[in-house]
């Protein structure tokens, strides 16, 4: 575990060595290839990942930075739990820190006309999500991604996950916007989700009591509906409040997002259904 450990830090460091030098040197080109980089902060009252219940009530704040060059884009993700969520009573089991994750995101884009197609790379660097976990491991996933630039702008991404969380996930979408004014706009997203495990151990199917059974998982997920609302108050900065419903679409989806949950509540009784609102801040370069 400690060599996996080893390895998993500095991977991080160099693919973060890697993001942080694209971010150096690209602006540099600026007059000639013209690249493009965003800072973003989101402040949220829950962060839940592909229906999962990934803190418990607290303020997560979540800063990213993208750089993107001719179709190639570099992303650092992170998340910071303002309260992390304990559910036992041992003073010894503390937090040695609150930020928790870590993601980086490698990716390459192409347009034909109205096809969009892109790949990429997620190394996910994973901290313990509550103090009665047991150690996480990291995780990595290559994607595969299809839009059209058509109304609704459907997208269908798919994930496959090649460390150790074993499974396939689909994601479908659509968005559309509205302008209000020259400087509101009103955003409609929807996105449904499949999810299709090769290992019971990692991502079983559970019963109606939200317990893992010896069987795979393997139907639709979870739905998000989702509204913004971007403002911009000058050229390069946006302000999104949003809010967004997520919700499991089927019956064994709802026990495996219940099973899945943060600890303290019976396993029966925990949510699987989610109302997630903050506000993100950006900076475009």
């Amino acid at each position: 575990m400690r060599s996996r450990k080893r390895r998993s830090f500095f991977t991080i460091v160099i693919l973060t060595a890697i993001t942080l030098y694209a971010a150096a040197i690209l602006p540099a080109y600026a007059a000639e290839e013209n690249p493009t980089g965003e800072f973003a902060v989101a402040a949220l009252n829950q962060y839940i990942w592909r229906g999962y219940e990934l803190s418990r009530k607290s303020i997560v704040l979540q800063p990213t930075m993208t750089v993107a060059y001719k179709g190639f884009s570099a992303n650092i993700w992170g998340n910071l739990d303002t309260k992390p969520y304990y559910a036992g009573t041992d003073p010894d089991k503390t937090y040695s820190s609150a930020w928790n994750e870590t993601d980086i995101t490698l990716s390459y884009t192409k347009s034909f006309g109205m096809l969009n197609i892109g790949a990429g790379y997620i190394y996910y660097s994973l901290g313990s999500l509550n103090s009665d976990a047991a150690d996480r491991l990291d995780s990595q996933e290559i994607f595969f991604t299809v839009g059209l630039n058509t109304i609704l702008s459907p997208t269908l991404t798919v994930y496959k996950e090649i460390d150790h969380y074993h499974n396939w996930y689909f994601l479908m979408g659509v968005s559309h916007g509205f302008a209000l004014n020259r400087m509101i706009s009103l955003n409609l997203a929807a996105t449904a989700s499949y999810l299709l495990s090769t290992d019971e151990t990692t991502y079983p199917k559970f019963n109606s009591g939200a317990g893992p059974m010896s069987q795979k998982f393997s139907n639709f997920h979870e739905g998000a509906l989702t509204v913004s609302l971007p403002i911009k108050p000058a050229s390069y900065i946006t302000l999104t409040p949003m809010v967004s419903y997520i919700f499991p679409l089927t019956g064994d989806a709802k026990n495996e997002m219940k099973g899945f949950g943060l600890e303290g509540v019976a396993p029966a009784d925990r949510n699987s259904s989610f109302i997630v609102a903050g506000l993100t801040a950006s900076f475009s370069f």
